[in-house]
């Protein structure tokens, strides 16, 4: 739980300087965190919309970053509860880390509380850190001066290193990157990022050909 609300609290401060030096306001800035708490989908719409994409492609980047958490769903739906409204506020606080954790635990009754503590405690960080890294980013003007610019991608590469170790994951990251970064000079804003997802396409299975015997 310590975990989920320490690295909440540092993304927040770095997303609310970010999003404040590329044209948000302090309050829309803190009303996106709260209504959306997704911090990935955040930072792409965020970084898209500065390089000059329009409302559709900055919508767009932001609901394909955050498709990733359907099949999350489906993984850690048990420890919602059977009510509706526990199931809806337990989707609507879903995050990596507290799936992670979750995952992590043998005991349904230990899953559930894990769950629930790490996602309301990354919650509570990450709107806070939102706020200060508003505030900050209005005050300073440039997050690069604390190097908060760096926070983000810095915690995305931390949380998909250990799945890096397979070779799916891994073959999927580096034709994503190689595409995003080989298109980035030709294509508007945006775009990249959106064709970033065709290394998905390195997760099919791998035809074999057999030799042909005399």
């Amino acid at each position: 739980m310590s975990a989920a609300a320490l690295t909440g609290g540092v993304m927040g401060m770095s997303f609310g300087a970010v999003a404040v030096t590329s044209g948000l306001s302090v309050w829309l800035t803190v009303a996106m965190s709260v209504l959306v708490f997704a911090g990935g989908a955040q930072f792409t719409a965020v970084g898209v919309a500065a390089a000059g994409a329009g409302p559709v492609a900055t919508v767009l980047a932001g609901l394909l970053v955050n498709a990733r958490l359907l099949p999350f769903g489906l993984a850690v739906g048990g420890v919602f509860g059977q009510r509706w409204p526990a199931r809806l506020l337990g989707s609507y606080l879903m995050i990596d880390q507290s799936v992670a954790f979750a995952l992590a635990q043998r005991d349904p009754e230990r899953a559930r509380a894990v769950y629930w503590a790490s996602s309301l405690a990354a919650f509570l960080t990450w709107n806070t850190g939102t706020l200060l890294g508003a505030l900050i980013g209005s005050a300073v003007g440039d997050p690069k001066d604390f190097g908060l610019d760096a926070v983000f991608p810095a915690g995305m590469l931390a949380l998909i290193l250990p799945q890096l170790s397979d070779k799916i994951p891994r073959r999927v990251a580096l034709l994503g990157g190689l595409i995003a970064v080989a298109t980035a000079p030709l294509l508007p804003p945006g775009l990249p990022v959106l064709l970033g997802l065709l290394g998905l396409a390195a997760a099919l299975p791998v035809p074999k050909w057999k030799r042909r015997t005399a």
